[in-house]
């Protein structure tokens, strides 16, 4: 091929890159546009901007900083007014002090800018499978790839929103394919590329730390596959034996340098927080509360060593303990737990279409021997399948996001097996063509609501509701649409059960409807009235309806409105109902946090009342007659206290009694003390 012509491929070439980057970065902007904000941003991003102003980073442990620092970097120079820190409890200084950071700002500004920054990983991670399928297999199979990716739903719901996911996604996926040109070709520079991808990635996300166990699994096979002797760089011919230890020194070398780029996001300091401030609660008393022995003796080993920063550890054992507890939702039933087959359920109703079939015309390609490159296929299918395995038996059944970076590697594996099925039939061309066309299709349908995107098989973005929650459907990204539902139809007095309550400002987004208790308004302790009955319109939100986070049947507030016919849906996620309608446990709730607070303050009387109340209204739920017992034991009425706990203990093993098995026991400690 002749120069010239070489340099129009490449220019043709890098426009149709730039052209699917494009459209890609848009379908991002205009989406994150169209939505307010969601459940955890403005925890991110104030977290975010205390570690660039205050070197804190102890505001968000649960998380690494690089995303946040990235997200934050456009409103360093925004006169901004910031909270001045309480004290509080991390998870509580940052999501209240994170609420008030946006909403007495120009929220609005700040959150677009800090999500065009975050789309930043989104764009190079693209930019990055495309580079990996051409140089796997060819550049006809690199704009599969990048085309598949440019139209998937769940990089466009989460790719430009201030979380972890896309900036865990780039840099594992870069750490891979740069092992992968290391092993092809060693040199020290792609060694340093190696450690410098798997550092970000773990500056990104905690999950960054699986690329150890990935590479580790990646050399094996490298080595197992090369059983025989290889030819090494410059004809020189290297044993089996001299291969692993080469890449043994490649792993030390590339966990060193990881390494020191996580000690670098948190400015090579231990200590989490600074100007002399502490971790709230301190490190080893929060340790205590991982449920495996062996996992506290392991943090505090490397607390004890300053093996990692300070607040990198805390995070560890932040997301080992949110684990233990989480319940799960999927097709229609809560769970008190998660559950193994969570993540691959989720991964068929949340794929496209397209993406499956391709899938599983990739899977056919390579058992056929149509697609035969062994060290490809082997790097591209042992991260996605170890990731998810280790997904499914972490317990944080949350959101498909979770295992986001499966889709990069897939996307390129189909990149390359298609593209192997084109060389050898023509006729493929119009398969593949004919499914990106329909991916493009089906994904822009659920504009701007990507997050509660699902297959036609599943019937659509419509039903993803009735099959999962959280950030798969509602993660309260819809007040801006409410607000228009509100204005259009000119709605004065209304109720809202809204799922990010206590952690978003609903009123910034000019919603007068009054809220109603949900399991995270009392998590952040938001004192919200609700009387035992309600008129006119009620909007509640799909993650509340589900019931996934109050618990199963009885034990969900609003457990009757699933069976009713809403007047309209929101986005595919906020559900309005007009009507009277009794909320009794909703009414008792609120009655419950009160008398909780005037116990707290030892103003007895006041609580007995409060508790009696919650009681009245809700006589057969455990949770009132449980703390009513606290208030009796409290003002020394011990054998009236009994008569509560038992009661409560009764009720919380006959009524969903696997969502009641921690109060169950704490209550049968308190009835083992004996009366004095």
């Amino acid at each position: 091929m002749s120069q010239p012509v070489q340099i129009r491929r490449r220019a043709w070439i890098t426009i149709g890159v730039a052209a699917l980057l494009l459209v890609l970065f848009l379908q991002l902007a205009f989406s994150v546009h169209r939505n307010s904000i969601t459940w955890d941003e403005d925890d991110h991003i104030f977290a975010g901007y205390m570690s660039w102003k205050h070197a804190d980073f102890g505001l968000n442990p649960e998380h690494p900083p690089l995303v946040k620092l990235v997200a934050a970097i456009p409103l360093l120079n925004m006169p901004l007014n910031v909270p001045v820190l309480q004290d509080r409890t991390f998870k509580h200084e940052a999501f209240g002090d994170g609420k008030d950071f946006l909403f007495k700002n120009d929220a609005d500004t700040m959150l677009f800018r800090a999500r065009m920054a975050v789309s930043f990983f989104t764009l190079l991670l693209a930019l990055l499978v495309f580079l990996a399928a051409q140089e796997m297999f060819g550049t006809a199979a690199g704009f599969i790839a990048l085309a598949l990716l440019a139209f998937d739903p769940n990089l466009l719901a989460h790719g430009a929103l201030v979380g972890t996911d896309a900036g865990l996604s780039c840099f594992m996926f870069a750490a891979v394919y740069a092992f992968y040109r290391y092993v092809k070709v060693p040199s020290a520079w792609r060694l340093i590329v190696t450690g410098l991808a798997t550092g970000l990635a773990l500056a990104a996300k905690h999950t960054g730390i699986l690329l150890f166990p990935m590479l580790l699994l990646l050399a094996v096979s490298e080595v197992v596959r090369n059983g025989r002797a290889t030819e090494a760089p410059g004809g020189v011919r290297a044993s089996p034996a001299k291969r692993a230890r080469q890449l043994a020194v490649a792993l030390v070398a590339i966990g060193a340098i990881a390494i020191t780029i996580l000690w670098g996001a948190y400015g090579f300091r231990y200590q989490a927080r600074a100007e002399g401030r502490q971790m709230n609660p301190p490190l080893n008393e929060f340790v205590q509360g991982l449920s495996r022995p062996h996992e506290v003796r392991l943090l505090q080993t490397v607390a004890r060593f300053h093996l990692l920063p300070e607040s990198y550890i805390y995070g560890l054992a932040d997301v080992r303990i949110m684990s233990d507890f989480y319940t799960s939702f999927l097709l229609g039933k809560v769970y008190p737990h998660g559950v193994w087959f969570y993540f691959p359920v989720a991964f068929v109703i949340k794929s496209s279409l397209s993406f499956l079939l391709l899938l599983l015309i990739t899977i056919f390609a390579i058992l056929a021997r149509r697609l035969t490159a062994g060290r490809e296929i082997i790097f591209l299918t042992v991260p996605p399948v170890f990731y998810l395995l280790v997904a499914m038996s972490a317990g944080m059944n949350i959101g498909v996001r979770h295992i986001l970076p499966m889709y990069l590697f897939l996307s390129v594996l189909i990149g390359g097996a298609t593209w192997s099925l084109i060389q050898r039939n023509r006729r493929w061309a119009y398969v593949v063509v004919a499914l990106l066309i329909f991916q493009a299709v089906s994904t822009s349908r659920a504009y701007p609501a990507y997050i509660a995107y699902a297959n036609e098989i599943w019937g659509g973005p419509a039903h993803v509701h009735e099959l999962l929650s959280d950030s798969n459907s509602d993660w309260g990204q819809q007040l801006k649409d409410v607000r228009r539902y509100r204005d259009q139809r000119g709605i004065k007095d209304c109720w809202f059960i809204y799922f990010a309550e206590g952690v978003v400002d609903a009123g910034y987004y000019k919603i007068p409807c009054r809220p109603l208790p949900t399991m995270d308004s009392l998590w952040m302790e938001e004192p919200l009235n609700a009387p035992p009955a309600i008129d006119g319109t009620v909007l509640i939100s799909a993650g509340d309806l589900s019931g996934f986070e109050f618990g199963a049947g009885s034990l969900n507030p609003y457990e009757q409105f699933k069976s009713l016919r809403p007047t309209a849906v929101i986005d595919y996620g906020v559900f309005v109902y007009d009507g009277h309608f009794e909320i009794p446990l909703a009414a008792s709730i609120s009655h419950s946090q009160k008398a909780q607070w005037l116990l707290e303050s030892q103003r007895l009387p006041e609580a007995l009342e409060e508790a009696q109340q919650a009681v009245a209204l809700a006589p057969d739920a455990a949770n009132p007659n449980a703390l009513l017992g606290d208030v009796l034991s409290a003002m020394g009425r011990l054998n009236e206290a009994r008569a509560s706990y038992q009661k409560a203990l009764t009720l919380a093993k006959t009524i969903e009694p696997d969502f009641q098995v921690g109060l169950a026991k704490e209550l049968e400690r308190k009835l083992a003390v004996p009366a004095r």
